[in-house]
């Protein structure tokens, strides 16, 4: 038969062999997922390149669409300087002439006015003298 420290001694090798068979499932596996995430980062470094480079391509045409947007205000500005300066020479040339001919009209209303006014009274005048 086995004595106390021969038994403590097997179960101590038993353990320690459940241990090491432990460690290398846990290693085997650790192996595996380095393996996998090293293939998955060399995949992730092959499609970044082309990405960084449609990216980059992006950003150019982004830039020569501001480009043009710009050269677009800066022409709206320059068209909406000569619309307002075209407005106030057609408000000085056309408002001048167009208040002398509104003050020209009312003078000439206002005389005939009178003038009936004289008239009618010079009419009712000559009706009471009969």
């Amino acid at each position: 038969m086995l004595t106390g420290g021969e038994v403590a001694a097997l179960i101590a090798a038993v353990v320690w062999t459940v241990l090491v068979a432990f460690l290398c499932v846990a290693l085997v596996k650790l192996t595996r997922l380095l393996s996998e995430t090293t293939k998955v980062v060399a995949e992730l470094g092959e499609r970044t390149r082309p990405m960084l480079d449609d990216m980059a391509a992006t950003v150019e045409r982004t830039g020569a669409s501001l480009d043009r947007v710009e050269e677009i205000t800066a022409n709206l500005a320059t068209t909406t300087e000569d619309v307002s300066t075209m407005t106030a020479l057609t408000r000085s040339v056309v408002t001048g002439p167009l208040v002398k001919v509104a003050s020209f009209s009312y003078g000439v209303r206002r005389v005939m006015g009178q003038r009936r006014a004289l008239a009618l009274m010079r009419g009712r005048r000559r009706k009471e003298r009969r």
